[in-house]
């Protein structure tokens, strides 16, 4: 697994996967979660490139996943792609260990500028 995208909505992840595939970025394995809860599971057998994550989702929340994956001392790459843009969730994002925030929406561009540091030459 090359990127864990975490999102509950089936039609995101698919947009997603396809910017990712605009922004340059072929031949990556993805594996998807439907929210933080199941994605921490992922993780937990997997370790990716990069984690792709929304911010509001049931059972556990973009936020509390991304907390929780750092209080396990787990430094993977880890970007918000939300529509949650404010001052305050952009900071609260960061601090928490978040290496970037996409707003919704976004251009494969957006996507390609964010993950170019983390996966060029990939």
């Amino acid at each position: 697994m090359d990127i864990l995208l975490v999102d509950d909505s089936r039609t995101m992840r698919m947009i997603l996967q396809r910017a990712i595939r605009q922004a340059g970025f072929r031949g990556l394995t993805v594996e998807e979660a439907e929210n933080g809860a199941q994605a921490l599971e992922k993780l937990r057998k997997a370790q990716p490139l990069l984690v792709l994550s929304d911010w509001n989702m049931p059972e556990m929340s973009g936020i509390e996943f991304l907390i929780q994956v750092r209080s396990e001392h787990n430094a993977v790459p880890f970007g918000f792609i939300t529509s949650e843009a404010s001052k305050a969730i952009r900071e609260l994002a960061m601090s928490s260990g978040a290496n970037f925030l996409i707003s919704k929406p976004f251009t494969p561009e957006d996507v390609q500028d964010a993950l170019t540091p983390i996966l060029s030459g990939k």
